[in-house]
C-alpha cells in the first residue's frame, strides 16, 4: 500500500485531490476543519506522505497554527491570495496555484495549467492528471512568487473591478480594460510592496490575459469580493500605497 495523505478540508476543492491521490493507490484520510481531530490523526498518521491544507484563504493560519510539528516537512498549498510570506516558517511546504475551479455537482473546470512547485510537486501533478487536470512544474521559488502574484492579480483584479462593472472576465477586458488595467496597476503596486519584489508588469498582465481567454464567460464577481476589496485597501494603508482606484471604488461602494 502506497503511504497515506492528509487533507485537511474536505470541500469541492479538496475532492478533487482526493479523488486524483486515491487514483494513484494513496488512503486519504479527509479531516473537517472545524471539528476533525488532528492531534489525534498525527498519533495515527506521524509519517503521512503528504499534509494538504484545502481551506479557504482566511482559514490558512489559525490551520497552521494547530497543525503538529511532525507534519511540518510535508505540508502543501492552495489557497488563494497566496504570498511567500505565509508559508516563509514553514519547511519546504509544496505550493499549487490552481486555475481550476469545481463547483457543486459539476466537474472541474480549468482554465489553465496550474503550477507547482516544492518537493511533492510531482506527486500533486500526478495525482492531478489522473483525474484530467494539467499542471506545470517550476524550475524554483522565484518562477512560483512570480506565479502566484500572477494568480492574486487575476482574482483581485476581477473581483474589484467587477464591484464596478460585473459581467465577465472576457467583457471586463473588452469594455472597460482602461478600468481594468487602472485596477491591475494598484493591486500590483500592493503585491510588490507586500512581496518586496519587482516584477515585470507586462508578463504579468500576459499571465492574467491568458486567464482570461481561458475562460473569458467566468463572472469577475463572488461573495468574496467586498472582502478581497478591503483586504487590499489594509494592505495598501500598511505599505503606505495611495491605490487610487481601488480606494475609489470603495468610497463609491460607501456613498451607495
Amino acid at each position: 500500500m502506497k503511504p497515506p495523505v492528509v487533507i485537511i478540508g474536505v470541500g469541492e476543492m479538496g475532492g478533487v485531490f482526493a479523488r486524483g491521490f486515491l487514483r494513484l493507490g494513496h488512503p486519504v484520510f479527509p479531516v473537517n476543519r472545524r471539528s476533525g481531530d488532528v492531534a489525534g490523526l498525527a498519533r495515527q498518521l506521524p509519517d503521512p506522505r503528504l499534509v494538504l491544507i484545502a481551506v479557504g484563504e482566511t482559514d490558512l493560519a489559525g490551520t497552521l497554527e494547530t497543525l503538529p510539528a511532525s507534519w511540518n516537512d510535508r505540508i502543501a498549498l492552495l489557497q488563494n491570495e497566496l504570498l511567500p510570506a505565509d508559508f516563509a516558517h514553514l519547511q519546504e511546504p509544496t505550493v499549487i496555484s490552481v486555475w481550476f475551479e469545481k463547483k457543486p455537482g459539476q466537474d472541474a473546470r480549468v482554465i489553465c495549467p496550474s503550477p507547482v512547485h516544492g518537493p511533492a510537486a510531482k506527486l500533486i501533478g500526478d495525482a492531478l492528471g489522473a483525474v484530467g487536470i494539467p499542471t506545470r512544474r517550476l524550475e524554483d521559488s522565484d518562477a512560483l512568487a512570480f506565479e502566484l502574484v500572477v494568480k492574486n492579480l487575476y482574482i483581485l483584479t476581477t473581483n474589484i473591478a467587477g464591484l464596478r462593472t460585473g459581467g465577465t472576465v472576457g467583457e471586463l477586458w473588452s469594455a472597460h480594460r482602461e478600468f481594468a488595467r487602472a485596477v491591475a496597476a494598484d493591486v500590483i503596486a500592493i503585491q510588490e510592496a507586500m512581496t518586496g519584489n519587482t516584477f515585470d508588469h507586462d508578463r504579468l498582465l500576459q499571465g492574467m490575459l491568458a486567464a482570461f481567454d481561458g475562460d473569458p464567460d467566468h463572472r469577475c464577481t463572488g461573495r468574496s469580493a467586498p472582502q478581497r476589496l478591503a483586504r487590499a485597501l489594509e494592505h495598501a494603508r500598511h505599505h503606505g500605497l495611495a491605490a487610487p482606484t481601488l480606494t475609489a471604488i470603495a468610497d463609491s461602494r460607501t456613498n451607495d
